[in-house]
């Protein structure tokens, strides 16, 4: 799981960040980070939606390869 740091980081600046969800690249969510708790993660979508998901998945930066590993 992420750290309260890079989460704050992310915010602060503005970073897209990618939630990988399962092998599929079709049902990740990519988008800002807004908030958070220590369960879910709140993401802006460039659609201006917002998105509630799990903190556990996977968090990688958008601009980087996207990299899913089974666990």
């Amino acid at each position: 799981m992420i750290s309260e740091d890079q989460l704050d980081h992310y915010r602060v600046e503005g970073t897209k960040v990618r939630i990988v969800r399962d092998s599929l690249e079709q049902n990740d969510v990519v988008g800002i980070v807004v908030a958070w708790d220590d369960e879910q993660l709140l993401i802006r979508r460039p659609n201006r939606k917002v998105v509630k998901v799990k903190r556990a998945y996977t968090i990688q930066l958008a601009s980087e390869p996207r990299v899913w590993s089974f666990e």
